[in-house]
């Protein structure tokens, strides 16, 4: 007995001793504001159309084309094709190599995505891919993310992490650096710029109404920051929406004023409470993937308005039909809800006013 314990003690200490994998810093998050007024909790989210998916799973954004067809980017690297009702299922597309996020229609129809791999690809009706963009400034993108497209055809986007790519995601937030930026690519040009960098894992990217503003998700902030494109803050960026209450990922316009924002979970108490200390966090680094902080089970869909405030909030509290959501895009009254994991495509339907 005393022989194992020692062997467990000595194993224990060349764990803590092993070198961590990040070069964590102190983060003091603000009070965790709960799900309270505006996002006081409710089961609006049960109501939802499951589509569930023939084979495959996490379609992570939804883009639907002209005829009412939905796509998503699953984690083997197939963009598949569901009719409207779902029942028919095909492969559109396959990015070899790639895991495809956020997605969004060009004005000529060709599927523009977000490949955390393999950057930003346009991909043609017929299916053939063409990488856009790759890197910019000699630096690689690392895990391209999602994307908006403007009037224009200049493409905005973001690179959540230019040194952890889409499976080590935890590490990014747990190191709590700014590796993201936010960049645009111009198709008449073929160039790229960067516009924000030093963003807490850049994440979902929408355009106002009037395209004078572009937002990306902090969500190693728990935030929304606004990029200004027009006006006299052009070139200046500040908070659109701060201390959020769960994680933000995708976000969208249906540029008529409203924002759809997807919090895939509730902001974790382990990981602010680990977050002031950088030792804590390397050591949980160090964890296997099951024992470091994760997803709560919970459906949070959010609208906000231009000024950044909310206008509903609905949720799935137990996750039982939806969960882990990481996109929310509006076409007409329909509304589509994409998942990392969730092996599915959920829509529910706006109210008439």
């Amino acid at each position: 007995m005393k022989k194992i314990l020692f062997v467990l003690a000595t194993l224990l200490v060349v764990w803590a001793l092993w070198p961590a994998s990040i070069d964590a810093v102190s983060y003091l998050p603000p009070e965790d504001p709960g799900f309270e007024g505006e996002f006081a909790l409710n089961e609006d989210l049960e109501k939802s159309d499951i589509l569930p998916l023939i084979s495959g799973r996490g379609p992570e954004d939804i883009a639907v084309d002209a005829e009412g067809r939905i796509y998503g980017g699953l984690h083997d690297g197939r963009i598949v094709r569901l009719s409207a009702d779902g029942k028919k299922q095909e492969t559109f597309a396959t990015v070899e190599g790639g895991r495809p996020l956020g997605l969004h229609f060009d004005a000529v129809g060709n599927l523009i995505v977000a490949d955390s791999y393999k950057g930003l690809l346009s991909v043609s009706p017929a299916g053939s891919i063409q990488v856009l963009t790759n890197e910019h400034g000699g630096v690689p993108f690392a895990f391209t993310d999602d994307l908006d497209i403007a009037s224009d055809g200049k493409i905005y986007f973001s690179d959540a992490s230019d040194t952890y790519g889409q499976p080590d995601y935890r590490l990014d937030l747990l190191e709590a650096r700014g590796h993201g930026r936010l960049l645009v690519y111009d198709p008449a040009t073929g160039n790229t710029d960067m516009l924000l960098d030093g963003l807490y894992f850049a994440n979902g990217v929408a355009l106002s109404q009037n395209e004078d503003f572009v937002l990306v998700n902090e969500t190693g902030r728990y935030r929304v920051t606004r990029y200004w494109l027009k006006g006299e803050k052009t070139g200046t960026s500040d908070i659109f929406i701060d201390n959020l209450p769960g994680f933000p990922d995708g976000i969208s316009a249906n540029r008529k004023g409203t924002f759809w924002l997807a919090l895939p979970s509730p902001r974790n108490p382990k990981m602010d409470g680990a977050h002031p200390h950088p030792w804590l966090k390397e050591l949980l680094s160090k964890l296997p993937k099951f024992m470091q902080p994760s997803a709560i089970k919970h459906g949070i869909v959010v609208a906000l308005n231009e000024e950044g405030e909310v206008i509903r909030v609905y949720h799935d509290t137990e996750g039982d039909r939806v969960y882990m959501v990481t996109s929310v895009e509006q076409v007409g009254d329909s509304v589509y809800l994409g998942s990392l994991e969730a092996p599915q495509v959920v829509r529910f339907k706006l109210p008439h006013n």
